[in-house]
């Protein structure tokens, strides 16, 4: 999952997201301006760095790292990239802060000993996404982060939820669409066996029928439609639960037009082949 490009969005959408994870954020937080800088001549590259406004008093620089993988030589990198920033830029900045994100603390480096001094001090701040909480009891912003780490199993009603909390807040520097795509893009790359049309009509952005069932209700006799409106369920159905054992694919093939539609809907909450064992049950009779 590449989730360096989706903090990226986060960050780029929700400037002020950083500071929620902060003790003490700076009184200019709101007009933080964020940017992903390339420090030259050396091939590092910053996860973040939000450049305070020109009319702040005190212009303090705030750097984030966001680290999903292991990588022992982190804080090698994390501290070389911000003081070789700060050293190129020395007389635009008066003070710095550090943030480093975690999934778990499980992926901080094994000896952290020769950089103690920084994170122990009041300038570095580590963040473990799984010790904050659900993500339904967390702002917008910070719900989209946990989203990166929820579980696929939980991830689509998480999903849904941030959607609804998205269309049910008023938001002055994002837009709705904005947030949709985001959390459309963290399951995008979670599901990898479903396309982004499967996983729209899945979190209920999409609410008309599949194109392939609609053409097959207005073209030829309904013998051929039924055909076709039963050939793309079973590819949804394979998509996302695996192979169909073969007597549950005799009881999709005697359900009629109208079953298979309703089980076409049906089709988007399920999520083990029980799920369709129990459908067929109740409503292939």
């Amino acid at each position: 999952m590449r989730r360096d490009s989706i903090f990226y969005k986060l960050f780029k959408q929700f400037p002020g997201l950083l500071f929620e994870l902060v003790d003490e954020p700076p009184p200019e937080a709101r007009n933080y301006q964020f940017e992903s800088i390339e420090v030259k001549e050396t091939a590092f590259r910053i996860d973040g760095v939000f450049l305070p406004p020109d009319n702040a008093v005190n212009k303090t620089v705030f750097f984030a790292e966001v680290q999903f993988q292991e990588d022992q030589d982190l804080y090698h990198r994390f501290f070389t990239e911000l003081f070789l920033f700060l050293y190129r830029h020395s007389i635009r900045y008066d003070d710095w802060f550090g943030v480093i994100i975690f999934p778990s603390r499980s992926l901080e480096p094994v000896n952290p000993t020769i950089h103690s001094v920084l994170l122990e001090s009041k300038k570095v701040r580590r963040i473990y996404l799984n010790e904050l909480g659900d993500l339904r009891q967390q702002p917008l912003g910070l719900g989209l982060m946990l989203l990166t780490t929820t579980p696929k199993r939980q991830a689509v009603e998480a999903a849904k939820f941030l959607i609804a909390q998205a269309k049910a807040t008023q938001i002055d520097t994002i837009s709705e669409q904005a947030i949709i795509d985001i959390v459309t893009t963290i399951i995008v790359y979670k599901l990898t066996n479903l396309n982004r049309e499967e996983i729209k009509a899945m979190l209920g952005l999409i609410t008309e029928e599949p194109r392939a069932i609609r053409e097959a209700k207005e073209e030829g006799h309904e013998q051929g439609r039924e055909k076709e409106a039963r050939s793309l369920i079973l590819r949804q159905l394979n998509k996302k639960l695996g192979k169909i054992p073969n007597v549950l694919l005799l009881q999709i093939q005697k359900l009629s037009l109208e079953q298979v539609e309703t089980l076409g809907e049906a089709l988007l909450d399920f999520s083990t082949l029980g799920d369709l064992e129990n459908w067929l049950q109740v409503e292939g009779d």
